[in-house]
């Protein structure tokens, strides 16, 4: 029961592209998460290759689904939407813990926080 036999040549391509794609691009990230040296430029790479890593890999499921069912399968949409949603409010809620914690530290590589600078407050009045 090999349902890869069955595919067409256009939506073999279309899948086989469309996964090594994806997987190229989560190497990308996994590869930069090696090879840079600090927490904050670490958390970049990572992210893109598993946003762009994993929607190059729905794209291949959806097209190979599709074909073998012969109905749309566009449910895995739904995998692709939390993971593009949920990736990006990770890196933050990371990135802040760690900035957090470096100012605690007093880190002198890390900037002052905006409420803590020396601005002059706003003036209420001309609104």
């Amino acid at each position: 029961m090999n349902h890869a036999a069955e595919l067409p040549l256009w939506a073999a391509i279309a899948v086989a592209a469309f996964l090594v794609m994806g997987a190229a691009l989560a190497l990308i990230g996994a590869i930069g998460f090696f090879r840079l040296a600090t927490f904050y430029e670490r958390l970049h790479a990572p992210t893109l290759g598993t946003s762009w890593g994993t929607g190059g890999v729905v794209m291949a499921s959806m097209i190979f689904f599709t074909m073998i069912g012969g109905r749309p399968v566009i449910h895995e949409i739904l995998i692709g939407i939390f993971i593009s949603i949920t990736t990006p409010v990770t890196l933050m809620l990371l990135a802040r813990a760690a900035l957090y914690r470096d100012r605690a530290e007093n880190d002198p590589l890390v900037p002052p926080s905006v409420a803590s600078s020396n601005f002059p407050p706003a003036d209420e009045s001309k609104s």
